[in-house]
């Protein structure tokens, strides 16, 4: 960051190359959509790029702490604004192996997952996004959300506990009527 304090592009653009795939990921969990994650990590490798004094390493604030910070508030902004509906499939193809029923039965959960995801509060799913899919730790993440850990404990339980009743009744409804 001192690099990039001093209008070093190199320094920028190695940061960017290193940094990118991780809050890529955290942007694509929080919005769903491909296009509008990569818009937001550049918009805040930008703001970065613009204010790169805005980064306060007197306070002994690890720069990835600090950007998830900007690239998460730039995702709940985003939600904020209303958007063109688009379909996004976010699908992951499984693994090679298994028969075509499981790999059937595998995308078909993922995308129920997705959806439920999904329809979390922001600050739910920005923990499980953090917590689960980056695999930073409950302290991290906490001071990333501005948040006690308790705090991000308890999003963390509500979130997996909405989960579990939200797949519990999909199940059962679906095996009523499967």
């Amino acid at each position: 960051m001192t690099g990039v304090r001093g209008g070093n592009k190199a320094c920028f653009s190695e940061l960017v190359a290193r940094h990118t795939p991780r809050f890529y990921r955290l942007a694509y969990r929080m919005t769903s959509n491909r296009e509008e994650a990569e818009d937001i990590v550049q918009e805040s490798f930008l703001t970065v790029w613009t204010k790169p004094a805005s980064w306060d390493e007197d306070r002994k604030a690890k720069f990835t702490t600090w950007f998830y910070r900007i690239v998460a508030n730039a995702c709940i902004d985003r939600k904020r604004k209303p958007a063109p509906l688009q379909l996004e499939d976010g699908y992951d193809p499984p693994a090679p192996g298994g028969t075509a029923e499981d790999m059937v039965e595998m995308k078909r959960t993922k995308e129920e997952l997705d959806a439920h995801v999904s329809s979390l509060p922001d600050s739910q799913r920005l923990a499980l996004a953090l917590c689960f899919y980056e695999g930073v730790t409950n302290r991290e993440a906490a001071d990333i959300m501005g948040i006690s850990v308790k705090a991000l404990e308890s999003l963390l339980m509500r979130a997996k506990g909405s989960l579990r009743t939200k797949l519990g009744i999909y199940r059962h409804k679906e095996a009523r009527h499967g």
